[in-house]
């Protein structure tokens, strides 16, 4: 999350998301008494036949599993896999997709088998995978939920340069260069005021050189980008940058300057680790607006809601401009009606059973009771009034509390309601 722009434009995509998210974490819970969690990962260019013989040549190679009881496990999986997968026609869905099926241990020597199949994930799957063990692969998923970035990185001295991007948390070296700039030492016959005029030539010439790199790969994505870091011995860094070598949107999109003492590729990778800070707050900077207005309207405004009750009512009443939302939010949401058609909520953890309730008004039982996830509950409100939904980190003081000391849930109201 990097922008405000980018969060209200990929609202569905935060959804989906969440959606992710919830599942990885169920099927983390999950173990089985033996090799027995089948994941496979099934990139978009995949045939669904070769799939299918894939899967069907490891029920075959399963029968040589010599534990009984894993044997039948792995094969019934194999099976519920190759059933969902006639679902499919000749290709899988545009991102790909994800099968995930075994039987998970249910405590007292019982089992229940789960089959899971989550399509289009946040990022294209990139290539086949067949996993069988004890727990189920989420890992390639979870690198795909993880906050997102895209960042120029260069790295740089009057030797060499490398210019790439860092994607997420993936390095990716593009372009380098080698610079003609002489040694400090003179060569026999020139004096030492015309060699000093020449290195300082190709010196300019090579800086340019580097941010002809650097504008080529970057200014096309400038208004993708996230940030800039620029990495290398002092005094070349700062003669970089100072000297305005780079294209003036580019220029202002540097996230800072750091030490590094190799410039290679990977002297890349180095300056993602001497970055991390700069890193970290760029990719909360979106959060931190976010917080930083909900808490001025909190205090000096009139224009904040919180907690589950007054943000679900406002948004009800379209008033809701920005719904904020804790990343680390789990709860549901419980509805009670009772026989006077009265209508009690209240959020409960989702590992816990519903409670007993009493109709807060008459003292009657609930008639019926729905439990849905409290955040898909809200998003649900939030979209049909054309509200956006940001879901804020709690990596640092201000989307921490709004976890602890608010519950998770608040808005930034359109106006004032005295709700």
């Amino acid at each position: 999350m990097s922008s405000n722009s980018q969060k209200g434009s990929s609202e569905h995509s935060d959804r989906r998301k969440y959606e992710f998210r919830k599942v990885i974490e169920d099927l983390k819970e999950h173990t089985g008494s033996g090799t027995q969690l089948v994941s496979i990962y099934v990139p978009p260019d995949q045939m669904i036949s070769d799939v299918v013989a894939h899967v069907t040549q490891e029920y075959s190679e399963a029968s040589n599993i010599k534990s009984k009881q894993t044997r039948t496990n792995v094969q019934d999986a194999l099976s519920s896999i190759k059933a969902r997968l006639k679902y499919y026609d000749t290709n899988p869905p545009e991102r790909g997709m994800v099968l995930f099926s075994g039987a998970i241990d249910k405590g007292g020597g019982q089992t229940d088998m789960i089959t899971e199949v989550l399509e289009n994930p946040p990022d294209p799957i990139e290539s086949f995978r067949y996993h069988c063990d004890s727990a189920f692969l989420t890992e390639p998923l979870e690198m795909m939920l993880a906050d997102k970035g895209l960042y120029g990185l260069i790295v740089l001295d009057r030797r060499e340069a490398n210019v790439g991007w860092l994607k997420g948390k993936r390095v990716e070296p593009v372009k380098s260069a080698s610079s003609l700039v002489p040694g400090k030492q003179r060569k026999g016959g020139q004096s030492a005021q015309r060699f000093a005029r020449l290195r300082l030539e190709a010196i300019d010439n090579f800086y340019q050189e580097i941010a002809e790199m650097a504008d080529d790969l970057f200014v096309p994505k400038r208004h993708e980008i996230d940030g800039i870091l620029v990495g290398g011995p002092s005094p070349t860094k700062d003669e970089f940058l100072d000297g305005d070598y780079l294209h003036h949107e580019l220029q202002d999109k540097v996230l800072g300057k750091f030490d590094v003492a190799y410039t290679d590729e990977s002297g890349l990778y180095d300056l993602v680790d001497k970055g991390q800070q700069a890193l970290a707050d760029a990719e909360l900077t979106a959060d931190k607006q976010d917080m930083e207005e909900f808490f001025k309207e909190l205090h000096g405004g009139e224009r904040a809601t919180y907690g589950f009750g007054p943000t679900r009512e406002n948004l009800i009443m379209g008033s809701v401009e920005t719904l904020l939302l804790s990343e680390d939010l789990r709860r549901d949401v419980v509805t009670y009606e009772c026989p006077e058609e009265h209508t009690d909520r209240e959020l409960i953890d989702p590992r816990h059973e519903t409670p007993e309730h009493t109709c807060e008004e008459c003292g009657e039982p609930p008639e019926t009771v729905e439990r849905d996830d409290a955040i898909e509950h809200l998003m649900s409100i939030a979209e049909q009034r054309g509200t956006e939904t940001h879901f804020i980190s709690t990596d640092f003081e201000k989307g921490d509390q709004l976890l602890t000391a608010f519950g998770g849930i608040a808005g930034i109201l359109r106006y004032q309601t005295g709700v």
